[in-house]
């Protein structure tokens, strides 16, 4: 454990030389990973929470993994990050979620050749059933639990139905990184900047059954549909890109996403924590309570999201869905509901 108290008292003057805001404990796990060597740098760095926002980060690791743990502390220490506080590493649940107010879930298994998703929501749904177990009984009040660790819609299911008495509101999983991915795209079609795209929403599953939903994202202020007039790219290269783009990505350079991943797990909590622009949103799998544009109750599915002024998190409701998007969006629901089913046990 090492820690920086941020208070520096001068020992013969008794002068406090420093004085900062409260602490926010932020739990990482699987922090000995590529994804979380990319992440917590930043994260202290002040670019997630704010550059005036002292952190105390908790890293969780898998016993084996303890060593090279430590070496990612060392690294952390050598930055001399003046917003860290206290950094704990730790193989216990119950020490890394104590009084943790973010707890972002990014270890799991990875799927390796010949494993079915099946087997893969077994492999994890038994770290996740214990981890939610764990934050309820350790964590701070209000904390807020975000899932990047894949099968991430149904682990963070697991993980909530596990945390005994938290709301299910306080539980996210990540689908900015497809958000940006189809962004990148519609930029690319369009020859615009990547800003000029908003309004984007991925609805479902952070799988291949994704939906991009360009009917209702802009480019420059004007629907996408009147930039790009080409329908049938919309329709199927577009969208099996962004579908498809982790898959390519492990083709191309021998790994998973983790810098691309790493960026969009830091951007979906600032998202949450920063009040979204006016008129716009951003995309981020919640809790479906079954009154939102007629999703199934029981998932964790990702919508269209913002954060108010006050600090609300809201669902943007009235959006139209058309006849083609209302298909795409009902094929990924169903893959979560057969997810769900899987890990009832």
């Amino acid at each position: 454990m090492w820690q920086n108290s941020g208070l520096t008292a001068g020992v013969e003057t008794g002068i406090i030389c420093g004085v900062m805001k409260t602490p926010v404990t932020v739990t990482v796990t699987g922090a000995a990973g590529n994804i979380a060597y990319s992440l917590l740098f930043r994260i202290a760095a002040g670019e997630m929470l704010g550059a005036d926002q002292p952190v105390i980060l908790k890293l969780l690791e898998i016993t084996p993994c303890l060593e090279k743990l430590n070496g990612v502390v060392m690294e952390l220490e050598d930055c001399a990050f003046p917003l860290v506080q206290e950094i704990v590493a730790t193989d216990d649940p119950a020490v890394a979620f104590k009084n943790a107010d973010w707890c972002m879930l990014v270890g799991s298994v990875p799927r390796k050749a010949g494993m079915e998703r099946k087997d893969l929501l077994s492999i994890n749904g038994k770290v996740f059933v214990g981890q939610g177990k764990a934050i309820a009984e350790n964590a701070a009040p209000g904390c807020k639990v975000f899932v990047v660790g894949n099968p991430c819609n149904t682990n963070c299911l697991i993980a909530m139905h596990n945390a005994t008495g938290m709301p299910k509101e306080n539980f996210f999983a990540m689908t900015m990184l497809d958000e940006y991915r189809a962004k990148a795209q519609l930029a690319a079609k369009a020859g615009v900047q990547v800003s000029d795209v908003t309004n984007m929403t991925i609805w479902g599953n952070h799988s291949a059954t994704q939906y991009p939903d360009y009917t209702n994202a802009k480019i420059c202020g004007k629907p996408v549909t009147e930039v790009i007039s080409d329908t049938e790219w919309l329709q199927t290269d577009f969208i099996k890109t962004v579908q498809q783009r982790g898959a390519a990505i492990i083709q191309a350079r021998g790994l998973s996403s983790a810098a691309s991943a790493a960026n969009a797990a830091l951007m979906t909590v600032k998202n949450l924590t920063t009040p979204t622009a006016e008129g716009d949103w951003y995309s981020v799998a919640r809790y479906s309570d079954g009154t939102h544009y007629g999703l199934p109750e029981g998932i964790i599915c990702s919508m269209p999201s913002r954060t108010e002024a006050d600090g609300t998190l809201t669902i943007v409701d009235g959006l139209p869905i058309d006849e083609f998007s209302r298909g795409k969006i009902e094929a990924s629901c169903n893959e979560l509901l057969e997810e769900r089913a899987e890990v009832l046990g």
